[in-house]
């Protein structure tokens, strides 16, 4: 059995012509909102973390998210431990992540952690980890 994602008008034809099960899939990033990054160095946190989180995944949900558009949410925390908590309860989970320290060589301390992303995955699962944190 074949599932498809049919968040583009292609998947869903796809989904239609062979009746395959639709799939959702996303990416959360979740950024620290207690340390001060600028608008900048937030955006360069949360591409790293998006990038990393999507080689940790395989080759099936790397495609099946890129062929969906590769959907994401920014989400934010305000501690370290909080991000570290969403980080384990993500890997007890089995879904692809990445947790990024920042280099220090402008806003951050070296080794500040900053960013998680979780996914790409199936919406469902990706909420589990982050369905309750409020947009960044």
């Amino acid at each position: 059995m074949y599932s498809v994602v049919c968040a583009t008008v292609e998947g869903v034809r796809r989904a239609f012509k062979y009746g395959w099960p639709c799939n959702r899939m996303k990416q959360a990033i979740v950024a620290r909102a207690d340390i001060g990054m600028g608008e900048g160095k937030l955006a360069a946190q949360v591409a790293h973390a998006s990038l990393s989180a999507y080689e940790d995944a395989g080759p099936k949900p790397r495609k099946a998210w890129k062929g969906a558009g590769q959907k994401k949410v920014v989400l934010k925390v305000t501690s370290e431990s909080e991000l570290f908590e969403l980080a384990d309860v993500a890997e007890r989970e089995g879904l692809p992540h990445a947790v990024v320290r920042d280099a220090g060589h402008t806003q951050l301390d070296p080794g500040t952690v900053t960013a998680l992303a979780v996914g790409p995955a199936e919406d469902e699962l990706v909420d589990r980890v982050t369905g309750d944190l409020p947009l960044f």
